[in-house]
């Protein structure tokens, strides 16, 4: 009995600092794990077998095949046949939600979203139609579409080995359609022709010039013959002051020199193009004996002045594992560490003022930077961000498109037929797309969210502490009790919301894991089939509508599309009854008691 409040104390304390957010989800989770093995509940050496457990391995598999598929031009294909749609806005949503739907069946959630966000910001522009109508339907899509497919998103392969381990056959990769089809389809529909209607009609971003005052925070200023920093380099004029500026281009003899090195020796009559405060300005000329150049000079101060043909500008939205997340550009020195300029931050659709240096960065944040062209790939995937621009779209070699879908088609295949197990089959996969030559080694390790691994490896183990130590059946035995004058059916509807409203407020894998034992108990109490209590644990963890913290995919939304945290509640608590309503029907149909 200790155990098991011991148990019910970690999960508790866990549960706070998921909400709270301070703490990365998944060093929470690793917190939790060290927690329930000092305890005793799971044994030293049983401690990090959750590492190998099917269900992170498949998710393993799903992001690498994911990132292969794209890079072979696959999904690109498809995007480019969206071009030249009508101008309704209602056309433009559900043929987007349509195609992230189906896409996000198949692959990564996020992936798909990140496919389509720039896609749909080009359209919004085009067409004159406010991004926060675009992104958040596109953001619902892609979490519809990973219902239907036991690969469509964590939850589903968390369910599905839990039945396996658990003496029954694990679901199947299309076990999950009759219900994700139905749900997805009205949830389509709904989004379409009404949903959109209900966002709010604030200013949203389309474009860095409407997001960053770009213009109006850069000044020349001249390193005249008698300045201090003659023959110095950029890093020794920082060094000489206590300045928040940020040199982010050089005009020299008429050449311009985008976000030039730090180690650029300064001569007279050098431009400095500057991104700082009028405060910190006039620290930096009185401390180098700079001189301020007037609006009458032949330099146009624009952004064209901080772009090259080596050097471009990208907007990009800081995800929720990036390396940007919760720190500062001081911090990650990103300027020398990485070869990254930051321009400008803005947060919910307002540009950041003050010492840009210094601003912690957040998760759905976006950020304005200097990159090297022939880097930038390579960059986004290092710092973690998204880019919000529709860079050229690269439909890759058709060979090798075609022999991806036909490997990733034969994993499909072997794990439907049970011919292999799902996290065999897909790992397989994932092995021969990098063999031939759809992605490379580093590539493959870079597509992997190394924090839901962590999540996933560290929360099973606390899963299999809650069941146990007893903490699973205590929970069933209370539900059944408060409930004991209601219908398995309206039990159901209860393991269903309570997971819906738990997966709004920590991440989607953790709500399965931890939801997952206590349905199983519930089903034993009332003596009927484990199997509809189980997939309805899989759909309202899936189903995270009502925040922005609920899932990645709302969290990138965010910031390019101006919404506020309330906002998600006006379309998001709608679709959360229709999933309810919908997919309680299709389950007992299906799935019945």
């Amino acid at each position: 009995m200790l155990q098991q409040i011991m148990v019910f104390i970690i999960l508790i304390l866990s549960l706070s600092l998921f909400i709270n957010g301070k703490i990365r989800y998944d060093l929470v989770a690793l917190m939790a794990l060290i927690g329930v093995t000092l305890i005793g509940v799971i044994i030293p050496d049983e401690a990090f077998l959750g590492f190998g457990h099917p269900a992170v391995v498949t998710v393993v598999a799903v992001l690498v095949i994911s990132k292969g598929l794209l890079n072979a031009g696959v999904a690109d294909f498809i995007t480019k046949k969206i071009k030249g749609l009508s101008s309704r806005v209602s056309i433009q949503i559900g043929t987007l939600v349509a195609l992230v739907i189906l896409l996000s069946s198949f692959m990564n959630n996020v992936g798909a979203l990140a496919l389509l966000m720039p896609v749909a910001l080009k359209i919004g522009k085009e067409n004159n139609i406010r991004a926060s109508v675009l992104l958040m339907p596109l953001s619902f899509g892609s979490l519809l579409g990973g219902l239907i497919t036991l690969i469509g998103t964590p939850p589903n392969i968390i369910i599905a080995t839990f039945r396996g381990q658990n003496g029954m056959d694990s679901f199947k990769m299309f076990d999950f359609a009759p219900v994700g089809v139905g749900i997805a389809l009205v949830g389509g529909i709904f989004i379409t022709l009404i949903g959109w209607r209900l966002l709010p009609k604030r200013k949203s971003i389309t474009s860095k010039e409407e997001l960053f005052d770009i213009e109006g925070y850069l000044t020349e200023v001249w390193v005249t013959t008698t300045s201090k920093v003659i023959n110095q380099t950029l890093k020794g004029l920082g060094e000489i002051t206590d300045a928040d500026f940020n040199i982010v281009g050089l005009v020299r003899d008429g050449k311009k020199i985008p976000a030039p090195s730090s180690y650029e020796i300064l001569h007279k009559n050098d431009i400095l193009i500057v991104k700082a405060s009028s405060n910190d300005i006039k620290k930096l000329i009185n401390t180098a004996g700079l001189s301020l150049l007037g609006r009458n000079t032949n330099i146009k101060v624009s952004e064209e002045v901080l772009r090259s043909e080596e050097i471009t500008l990208i907007e990009a939205v800081v995800r929720d594992d990036s390396l940007l997340n919760r720190k500062n550009a001081y911090d990650l020195n990103l300027r020398r560490q990485y070869g990254v300029n930051l321009i400008a931050v803005s947060r919910q659709g307002e540009e950041l003022k003050g010492r840009l240096s210094c601003i912690n960065f957040k998760a759905g944040d976006i950020v304005l930077l200097q990159v090297q062209e022939n880097q930038l790939q390579q960059t986004m995937q290092t710092l973690g961000c998204l880019p919000l621009a529709e860079r050229d779209i690269k439909l890759g070699d058709t060979k090798r498109s075609i022999e991806s879908m036909i490997i990733f088609f034969i994993g499909i295949l072997l794990t439907t037929f049970r011919i292999l197990p799902v996290q065999i089959a897909l790992s397989m996969s994932a092995i021969a797309i990098i063999l031939v030559g759809a992605l490379t080694i580093k590539e493959a390790y870079d597509s992997i969210n190394w924090s839901i691994v962590i999540l996933l490896g560290a929360m099973i183990p606390v899963g299999q502490a809650l069941e146990r130590s007893g903490g699973a059946e205590t929970i069933a035995v209370q539900i059944l009790r408060s409930a004991n004058h209601l219908s398995a059916r309206l039990i159901l509807i209860v393991v269903m919301v309570l997971t819906l409203l738990l997966t709004n407020i920590i991440n989607n894998a953790a709500a399965a894991v931890l939801m997952a034992p206590i349905a199983l108990n519930i089903s034993q109490g009332l003596g009927v089939s484990a199997d509809p209590f189980l997939m309805a644990v899989a759909i309202g963890a899936s189903s995270a509508y009502l925040t922005p913290i609920g899932h990645q995919s709302n969290t990138l939304v965010m910031g390019p599309g101006g919404y506020h945290f309330s906002d998600f509640w006006r379309m998001g608590l709608p679709l959360s009854i229709i999933t309810v309503i919908v997919g309680l029907p299709l389950i007992l149909l299906f799935w019945p008691l």
